[in-house]
């Protein structure tokens, strides 16, 4: 969307130039008007009027429409970083994202809007969000899910749980853009290859 300004200086001069007349048409009197040779008209001669013919016209006067883009630009805990990461808004969210996840691991950040650690550390989260696209990301906005915050007893922000499948909850731990490698290394330690049993193995 684009909102126009409009100059209020010429309202009348919007990309239309200002022309005359193309001949006008000027009477003088008799004792100012003079024949081709140069002497006076006498009072009882019917001499024409006198024609004039414009060849130019006045300058044209544009006003030229600015567009300016509203500023729709998304705050920053509203942005996605990748498509694996997802904006929870209540218990009910929560709990579904968890089970449709199956096997994936799952990483549970608590944030706060006003957090300046959480935004500090929001980029670099995206960006290992798209280095991992086998994990799923879940978003949790500390004022808007307050009671879910307090019965998982987050008291820091910002605040991980880590989650896998019917394992359950990993671990959970508060965490800062400085110690930015304790999240890494908890994805290098939960996210081994693990081995299926299968009733073909072991023959």
């Amino acid at each position: 969307m684009a909102d126009v300004l409009r100059s209020s200086c010429c309202p009348l001069l919007l990309h239309s130039p200002l022309r005359f007349p193309q001949t006008t048409r000027i009477s003088l009197p008799l004792n100012h008007r003079r024949n081709p040779d140069g002497t006076r008209v006498s009072s009882d001669s019917n001499a024409p009027p006198l024609f004039f013919n414009h060849r130019k016209t006045c300058p044209s006067f544009k006003v030229h429409a600015t567009a300016v883009e509203k500023d729709d630009e998304l705050k920053w805990w509203e942005r996605n970083g990748a498509p694996n990461m997802v904006h929870i808004h209540s218990t009910e969210e929560f709990q579904s994202a968890l089970s449709q996840a199956g096997d994936k691991l799952v990483i549970v950040e608590f944030y706060g809007t006003w957090c300046p650690s959480c935004r500090a550390l929001f980029p670099k989260l995206c960006k290992t969000a798209q280095e991992h696209p086998d994990i799923l990301f879940l978003k949790v906005n500390f004022d808007e899910n307050k009671p879910m915050c307090k019965s998982f007893d987050v008291k820091v922000l910002p605040y991980f749980h880590f989650y896998r499948g019917t394992s359950g909850k990993l671990e959970s731990f508060s965490c800062s853009l400085a110690k930015f490698q304790k999240i890494r290394k908890a994805i290098e330690r939960h996210s081994t290859a693990r081995c299926s049993i299968g009733s073909g193995h072991g023959r």
